[in-house]
């Protein structure tokens, strides 16, 4: 798989960024996408060393419209750890 479509975009909430203090950072990641492949995107795209990656897939919630169910999209995410030292700014601008 090409290392610019396993990455999908930064997970940025109030969680997320309390992890990033201990250089954690969460993505969301391609549905078919594996930790090696997680592994090498982040190393390449962002020029750090990776530890560890953690993986978890958060299935679609079943919504309601009138009679009618509609299921969300499954969601892939992972959770990179990287060597201390090495930092991501994903929030540029601010």
């Amino acid at each position: 798989m090409d290392i610019h479509r396993v990455l999908i975009k930064p997970t940025i909430t109030e969680k997320s960024t309390l992890l990033q203090e201990s250089g954690k950072y969460t993505f969301r990641v391609a549905m078919n996408s594996n930790k090696v492949e997680v592994k090498q995107a982040v190393e390449q795209s962002f020029n750090v060393t990776v530890l560890d990656v953690n993986m978890t897939k958060l299935r679609g919630k079943q919504k309601r419209y009138g009679p009618r169910f509609s299921k969300q999209p499954d969601v892939k995410k992972a959770v990179v750890t990287l060597k201390s030292g090495d930092r991501i700014d994903l929030v540029e601008g601010v």
